[in-house]
């Protein structure tokens, strides 16, 4: 019998292949690297890298990626000194490190011919020319990371001094008292379990540990933080879903209130997301389908839950999804959740952003989990 050549390197590629590895496989070489003479000229567009790659190729993304992101987080790693930038390529595997030059313009020169080089060692099979305002193949990240600063965060969110505990009321719910003030994480248990207790929550209780990574990430826990897309507040909630929770302009700001509409807003994610998830994942094993149904509630308090549930039903964006579904077996929850987003780079505003959001979320919760105030918590016992 003949098997076809498409077919051929697939099995070829599942049995070369183990997730934990970091390097390029002979059958990648194969695959992807061209004579260096060729690949030297650079491609257009970094998205058409993201074009080529086989949907296959997301074994083992989730475990790299979350490798590369905790480096520039919690500034380990590659990232142990911060002016740097780190270059990977499109299943997250780390390739190289420049050190930043004296100014933008010189260390997107110095991306640009390392760039060059990696393909020329054919350690890369394509390269794109980055900008001041484009980005570039293989993909780079800075690691300096201003407004990251994980531990300050973990502070804040623990109540780990007197400044970062917190006592108030909002709608019927009472948080702490004015001699008794709590940390925002017990804000947090305590507007959910009020309002679960009321019939009000029915999202699994696993992605409340997630949720937590999510404010650090997103606010650092602060009250008064403010994104460049008019977000507000410790949720980082828009004035639109602010609107829906029906808060008074004064309250905007108001911690209980945003933890109270933001919990809202994923029990809605929830009823919406859930039909949907499992027309096209119902048949996974129970235990990675839940974990994948969590990481893309998660993904939804980013790009909505009508974008969310795009990636699973449209046409163009859902090939993806019906890929993973037919071959679940050979990726974790996390390789779907990751290439679900990689896939669509680069549709309906989906970008490096989105990529990074779940996987950035479940690195801040491994943080906080760790931390003294939260190991023993029952929260972090969640899978």
């Amino acid at each position: 019998m003949v098997v076809p050549m498409s077919a051929f390197l697939h099995r070829l590629f599942l049995f070369l292949y183990r997730p934990r590895f970091v390097v390029f496989s002979l059958l990648s070489v194969m695959l992807y690297a061209a004579p260096a003479s060729a690949a030297a000229e650079p491609e257009s567009n970094w998205l058409n890298v993201v074009r080529k790659t086989p949907y296959w190729a997301s074994q083992g993304v989730a475990e790299n990626l979350a490798t590369i992101r905790s480096w520039v987080l919690l500034g380990e790693g590659y990232c142990g000194e911060s002016r740097r930038h780190l270059l990977f390529d499109h299943r997250a595997r780390f390739l190289a490190y420049i050190d930043d030059a004296d100014s933008r313009e010189a260390t997107i020169d110095r991306l640009n011919d390392t760039r060059q080089r990696l393909v020329q060692q054919e350690r890369a099979a394509y390269w794109s020319r980055g900008s001041a305002n484009s980005r570039g193949y293989p993909l780079a990240l800075a690691c300096h990371q201003p407004d990251a600063d994980m531990a300050v965060a973990i502070a804040r969110l623990t109540g780990a001094t007197d400044e970062y505990r917190i006592w108030g009321t909002w709608d019927g719910i009472r948080v702490g008292e004015p001699d008794s003030q709590v940390s925002l994480v017990e804000l947090f248990r305590i507007v959910y379990e009020h309002r679960k207790a009321q019939g009000r929550f029915t999202f699994p209780d696993g992605v409340m540990p997630t949720f937590l990574g999510k404010t650090i990430i997103e606010s650092g826990g602060q009250k008064d933080a403010l994104s460049p897309q008019a977000a507000r507040g410790i949720m980082q909630l828009r004035p639109e879903v602010l609107d829906d929770c029906e808060i008074p302009e004064r309250y905007r700001l108001h911690r209980i209130a945003q933890v109270d509409c933001a919990l809202r807003l994923v029990e809605q994610n929830h009823r919406n997301l859930r039909e949907p998830f499992m027309a096209v994942f119902g048949a996974m094993a129970t235990e990675k389908r839940e974990q994948l149904y969590g990481f893309l509630l998660t993904q939804s308090y980013q790009i909505g839950v009508g974008r969310t549930i795009e990636l699973l039903e449209d046409d163009e964006l859902g090939r993806a999804a019906r890929y993973f579904a037919a071959n679940d077996q050979n990726f974790s929850a996390g390789d779907i959740q990751v290439g679900l987003i990689f896939h669509n780079m680069g549709r309906r505003d989906i970008g490096l952003r989105t990529l990074y959001y779940v996987t950035d979320a479940r690195i801040a919760r491994e943080a906080l989990c760790a931390s003294a105030a939260m190991k023993d918590d029952p929260w972090c016992a969640a899978p």
